[in-house]
């Protein structure tokens, strides 16, 4: 039951982020540009859930950040699961010098203070190696990349502690004494059992890289405006809770429906 709420808070939210562009014909508005005369309007069959600091439609900007705040959220996921998962199982596989460098490696990434260093590489100046700044597509790979720098860690450990259990099972054992090939054993019978755990942590991984972004985006460390997140568009609305409170609720729920939900098909994964 949880699961199948979890896909389908995700399924709408990917829905409306896929749809963003009909409903921006629909409305006839432009999402991105300052209209001044409808500054802090409340909602209405014009602007469904009213506009913000500089007259731009609320609903349309929801709609155009969960296309980043998405994308953000599942290229880190994947990507952390993909190189975790390939270092955990090298790391249990080979054991040795390689594992104990490897989970070294890990111990003094969980040691650093994960926020502040965030901060600091989310503020270096990307343009330095051809990244610029203020284009969605470099924010977005910018942001990806320095969130699966710390976001490998938890899913290797897990798949280093989840491969060493399936390689000391006697089905593995016996396939081995049966002259199974190590390309086999690993294949056939470490990848799947680890699929499992690892799945759970990458639904997990979804929601922290979004409120990841979110914060980054709500210190002006992440997507830069004229560009939707739902974390500046956050940061733009702080001024205005008590004048204008929908322009604030309205992301702060978009975010606390894409965390839950990914929360509950993490959950209903592990059921």
């Amino acid at each position: 039951m949880r699961l199948r709420i979890g896909l389908v808070l995700l399924a709408l939210l990917a829905l409306g982020a896929l749809l963003a562009p009909l409903a921006e014909a629909w409305l006839g508005h432009d999402p991105f540009a300052p209209d001044l005369f409808k500054r802090h309007a409340e909602a209405s069959l014009d602007h469904p859930l009213g506009t913000d600091e500089l007259g731009r439609d609320i609903l349309l900007r929801l709609l155009h950040g969960a296309r980043i705040s998405l994308a953000v959220g599942l290229a880190t996921a994947l990507a952390a699961a993909l190189l975790g998962t390939a270092i955990g199982i090298l790391a249990a596989w080979r054991g040795g010098a390689l594992d104990a460098v490897l989970m070294r490696l890990a111990d003094g990434m969980l040691a650093l203070p994960a926020l502040p260093v965030l901060v600091v590489l989310a503020a270096a100046d990307t343009g330095r190696i051809g990244l610029p700044r203020g284009e969605p597509l470099s924010d977005i790979l910018r942001i990806v990349v320095i969130l699966t720098l710390f976001g490998w860690v938890g899913v290797a450990r897990l798949a280093r502690a989840a491969t060493l259990s399936v390689l000391s099972r006697d089905f593995v054992r016996a396939a081995r004494a049966l002259g199974a090939s190590e390309s086999r054993v690993l294949l056939r019978h470490v990848v799947p059992n680890v699929a499992g755990p690892v799945a759970v942590a990458t639904a997990l991984a979804v929601a922290g890289a979004i409120l990841a972004e979110s914060t980054l985006s709500f210190l002006g460390l992440g997507i830069a405006p004229p560009a939707a997140s739902w974390g500046n568009m956050l940061s733009n609305a702080q001024d205005l809770v008590f004048s204008a409170p929908w322009a604030a609720v309205w992301p702060g729920l978009a975010i606390l429906l894409a965390v839950a939900a990914c929360t509950l098909v993490a959950d209903g994964l592990r059921r």
